[in-house]
């Protein structure tokens, strides 16, 4: 789907009370509202249709919830929303990843020290939480417990990644990894463990013991939930 500029009402041709542009020079981006960033990004709408007003109907079939829209595809963006092509959906998609990568990297300069599942969940959930496919990490701890590395093992589909037992221990000894924490997401928002889950757990436990480390937890993200194979008592 492509999209043309001059069918469209662009942020220029917007009223003075509706131009996000001159408002973030303004007054700063923080004082925009999400329809007006997304306004921006989008930089057109359609005929009859201010492109602020486009953002806000969007916003609204995602219960005005800006990680709802992160979640939608950028198929999915083309398919529904008619003016929304591959310029715009790209854009937006573009914006989500750089501010994951922004939090991701973001107090970086000192490794943080793993004391409970929720220390976990800080660090992973920016990274799986709003993915539509699942994702298998494992965070290489040293022997006072400090993230060393995280790894992203594999990726796999909706409903499961295959992982590769012996290429995970692998990464872990060239980390001179001392204990490990097992993470990956269940895109469908189900927080519980699967049987498949619960035998790769013990597969790299059984494995990890044999090397001299230490399997301290496996935490599943599930959207605004985790679940901890430690807080369950279950390692």
């Amino acid at each position: 789907m492509t999209e043309n500029p001059f069918s469209s009402t662009r942020i220029q041709d917007l009223g003075s009370d509706e131009k996000p542009r001159e408002k973030a020079l303004a007054h700063g981006v923080r004082t925009l509202s999400d329809a007006e960033l997304i306004a921006i990004i989008f930089g057109g709408g359609l005929p009859g249709m201010s492109v602020v007003d486009l953002a806000r109907k969007i916003l609204r079939d995602c219960d005005n919830r800006v990680d709802n829209l992160a979640r939608l595809s950028m198929n999915e963006l083309m398919s529904k929303y008619k003016g929304v092509g591959q310029a715009k959906a790209v854009s937006l998609a573009a914006a989500f990843e750089l501010g994951r990568r922004n939090r991701e990297q973001s107090g970086n300069d000192e490794r943080p020290v793993i004391r409970s599942s929720d220390d976990v969940g800080q660090i992973m959930r920016p990274l799986l939480e709003q993915l539509e496919y699942e994702e298998f990490w494992v965070l290489m701890l040293s022997r006072s417990n400090q993230v060393m590395y995280k790894r992203c093992i594999s990726q796999g589909g909706t409903a499961a990644t295959v992982v590769d037992v012996k290429l995970l221990l692998k990464r872990a000894i060239d980390c001179l990894a001392e204990g490990l924490i097992l993470v990956h997401n269940h895109p469908s928002g189900n927080h519980r463990p699967s049987p498949e889950d619960d035998r790769l757990t013990a597969q790299i436990k059984e494995g990890a013991k044999i090397l001299g480390m230490r399997v301290l937890d496996h935490v599943i993200v599930a959207r605004n939930k985790l679940y901890s194979y430690n807080d369950e008592g279950r390692l």
